[in-house]
């Protein structure tokens, strides 16, 4: 895997470029906030540290965001709420606080990718496009539609959605969705999918498509 990595320390970006490719992955690293657009689209991921030295990695999120769903790990020592907050809320598809250990963040990684690939819902013989209402979800063009009108939703926004609309009318609990959405629900933090969910709720704008089953997990429609 091509892997862009946005990171000022030279001695933290050493070890991860290291680590990076002796476990098959092919590392860039770039020191600036303004040096990740003119290099993703040569990337299947990025790794962003926030604190860069030109711009605050949250900005660059939301910019990178603006023009691409490439998956985004951010890998920071900002581990306020706040941040972590933010960051899931402006697309981020993983967040690691620093120090990390090498193992867990290689196993966000391939978690996050396998997600994205989505090999198993290629497979599936779940219908390919399901409506609730006047919600409309593609699950091969990744495309969702309100009322006609296409809702942009980020990499994991959508994931989620895949999930509960890959099966509609049926109850999904909130550790198959884990599972499912992060490839393992032990390395899942169960506050990012209340953080997902609720964005995804407020960009659909219907109330009733994504229900709360209390105690279980969620439906899409009825």
């Amino acid at each position: 895997m091509r892997v862009l990595l946005a990171e000022d320390d030279d001695g933290v970006a050493g070890a991860l470029t290291e680590a990076l490719y002796e476990h098959g992955h092919l590392p860039t690293r770039v020191r600036r906030g303004e040096d990740v657009p003119a290099r993703h689209r040569q990337a299947d991921l990025l790794l962003l540290d926030l604190g860069l030295p030109d711009l605050d990695g949250l900005e660059v999120l939301r910019k990178l965001r603006a023009v691409s769903a490439l998956p985004v790990v951010v890998l920071t020592a900002r581990g306020d709420e706040r941040s972590v907050v933010r960051g899931l809320r402006l697309g981020a598809d993983d967040y690691l606080v620093k120090p990390v250990r090498l193992a867990e963040l290689l196993a966000r990684i391939e978690a996050v990718t396998r997600r994205v690939a989505s090999p198993a819902a290629a497979s599936a013989p779940a219908p390919r496009t399901v409506r609730a209402d006047d919600v409309e979800v593609d699950l091969d063009a990744r495309r969702v539609t309100v009322g006609g009108a296409e809702v942009r939703l980020t990499t994991k926004e959508f994931a989620v959605l895949a999930v509960l609309a890959a099966r509609p009318g049926t109850a999904v609990s909130r550790q198959q969705l884990m599972d499912e959405v992060w490839g393992d629900a032990y390395l899942a933090v169960s506050r990012s999918l209340d953080v997902h969910l609720t964005q995804l709720r407020a960009k659909l704008g219907r109330p009733g498509v994504l229900t709360t089953i209390r105690g279980f997990g969620y439906r899409f429609g009825s």
